[in-house]
């Protein structure tokens, strides 16, 4: 009997998948800008000692609320600051932040998506109702109470609202895992003798990538968004610490005589948050064949 390798055809299909890759997203002009300037901004912010002229704490009442010049290319606030310097050191704690958010929430989200959208019955009903108990809040106004319970703080915010965040990502796992457990894959592995968890977590799991990836990518701008309002707020990052949304209520009260803060760090805001979502819209095109570019 002959024997049917298929070692040789696997660089077929990895060179299949790499030019459909490149042929449906690369096509998207406006999620492949929003990749590089999320790159722009991520470089930005890891190197951001090397780009920033001035530390970000460093004051200098002599220079309140200058405008731009060739020494401050955004200004500076009223501690005399450097805007430029603290919109670079902001996108650190800001990102970082976000990165965070949606790394709790889908910890969390993922395997109880997963596990409801398997077994069904009164563990699917327990853990939705769960989750439905926490939507029925106001994301941002939950997050405000627990703030409020365990005290201020980039922690706590980032532990807020990554709790917030898990429902949007459990439900979106465990819809596609009510598809996918319906596939002759899963009935396979179940004839085979293999267990619950191993066809949840090595079977289920990786097909479930596509649209985590996709929901991680959206969530990292809503994060940012929410990070932003709770430090405006007073109650996420404290100062001095620069962040984009500290530095938006710092320079509140100063729209009329010197907006450089608040414009500064606005536009940095908004740009990342524009960004994140034209390169999730790509991904999303991009693996969903129906909106596929090819």
């Amino acid at each position: 009997m002959t024997q049917v390798r298929s070692i040789g055809r696997k660089p077929f299909i990895k060179s299949k998948k790499s030019r459909v890759f490149k042929s449906s997203f690369f096509k998207n002009y406006l999620a492949v800008a929003g990749g590089i300037v999320l790159a722009i901004i991520v470089l930005l912010a890891v190197f951001a000692p090397l780009f920033a002229p001035y530390e970000p704490n460093a004051q200098d009442l002599s220079m309140s609320l200058h405008s731009a010049s060739s020494e401050h290319i955004f200004g500076t606030d009223k501690q005399g600051r450097d805007i430029f310097s603290r919109v670079l050191f902001g996108a650190r704690t800001t990102l970082l932040g976000a990165v965070l958010v949606v790394g709790i929430s889908s910890v969390i989200g993922v395997p109880l998506g997963l596990i409801a959208g398997y077994y069904g019955g009164r563990i699917d009903n327990l853990i939705t109702r769960i989750f439905d108990v926490i939507l029925a809040f106001p994301a941002l106004l939950l997050a405000f109470i627990i703030v409020a319970v365990f005290g201020k703080g980039l922690e706590n915010a980032v532990i807020a609202l990554g709790i917030v965040y898990i429902p949007m990502i459990a439900r979106l796992v465990r819809s596609v895992t009510l598809v996918e457990k319906e596939q002759t894959y899963v009935e396979a592995a179940k004839n085979l003798g293999f267990s619950n968890f191993r066809i949840i977590f090595r079977h289920i799991l990786p097909n479930c990538v596509s649209p985590i990836v996709v929901q991680a990518t959206i969530d990292l701008a809503y994060a940012i968004l929410d990070l932003a309002a709770m430090s405006f707020l007073g109650l996420g990052v404290q100062p001095p610490t620069a962040d984009w949304g500290a530095m938006l209520e710092e320079g509140r009260e100063y729209l009329l005589i010197s907006p450089n803060t608040a414009l500064a760090s606005g536009f940095a805001i908004m740009i990342t948050v524009i960004s994140f979502n034209l390169f999730g819209d790509g991904l999303q095109q991009h693996f969903d064949p129906k909106q596929r570019k090819v």
